[in-house]
């Protein structure tokens, strides 16, 4: 269980769903184990945020356990879906541990917001990877199915069919030099999304991808606190288990800090 949350709340204000999907991971495998690394890298971290003014504890946390996964993607997006409609119609709020960015596909189709922020290296743009067109290198394609628009956040590389997309209006990159001087310029409801990749390696080593010249913990950190109010849903995606727990240890603090800013100025 993820510290500081419940395993039963008739109403709670957030839900954490974790899913272990390692389906289509295409270089470094293991991200069937990022929700129980977020999970146990979380234990260490203060009850109190000093930001915030205020205690995890106290902000209704429920923690669903994990949805296990098979080896039809498909099908588990599905039940995954399902599962977030339940808790959005309940009022709370859904927060996905990954597993593989495809899991931000049942979020965004759970929640249908108007406009899906992903935190990545990757442009995630591919309509179909060795024919798959349900794959964690497709999933903005596919949000753009959903969302009015989508913004990928500290982007550095990509297919030149994913560059060509990504000229299209309903896309904004922005990359990792440009961060700073990103505000967000559209209105309605978000979905964001942390892929764990989108920042530097030599932060968050543990994941699939790994590509240079990323983003800083403090640059994210930053964007969830900005991003954060104007949320429906949030996930944490592309951890595993292939380092000493770094990128794990900043997954969780980047739900911690997303629930604390979200419960505090939404």
């Amino acid at each position: 269980m993820f510290p500081g949350a419940v395993d039963e709340h008739e109403s709670p204000a957030y839900v954490i769903i974790g899913a272990p999907l390692d389906n289509t991971t295409s270089f470094i495998p293991g991200t069937r184990f990022g929700p129980a690394q977020i999970r146990h890298y979380a234990r260490h971290f203060d009850d109190y945020d000093r930001h915030s003014d205020g205690y995890f504890s106290d902000r209704t946390v429920l923690d669903h356990g994990d949805i296990h996964a098979g080896t039809d993607t498909d099908e588990y997006l599905e039940f995954l879906r399902s599962t977030i409609v339940g808790y959005d119609l309940d009022g709370a709020v859904p927060i996905i541990l990954g597993g593989e960015h495809t899991v931000s596909l049942a979020g965004v189709n759970a929640l249908e917001p108007d406009h899906l922020v992903t935190i990545d290296a990757h442009l995630d743009l591919r309509d179909s990877y060795d024919g798959d067109p349900l794959h964690h290198a497709t999933i903005c394609r596919r949000a753009l199915e959903v969302v009015d628009s989508a913004t990928i956040i500290g982007a550095r590389t990509g297919s030149k069919a994913e560059w060509d997309r990504a000229e299209h209006d309903d896309v904004t990159v922005v990359p990792p030099e440009s961060v700073g001087e990103w505000e967000p310029s559209f209105d309605g409801t978000v979905y964001l999304s942390v892929d764990i990749d989108g920042l530097s390696p030599a932060h968050a080593p543990g994941t699939g991808t790994p590509e240079p010249f990323g983003l800083s913990p403090m640059t994210v950190r930053d964007l969830v606190r900005t991003i954060a109010p104007r949320c429906i849903g949030f996930d944490v995606v592309e951890v595993n288990d292939r380092d000493h727990g770094q990128a794990a240890t900043l997954g969780a603090k980047l739900i911690k800090r997303f629930i604390h800013d979200h419960a505090t100025n939404r």
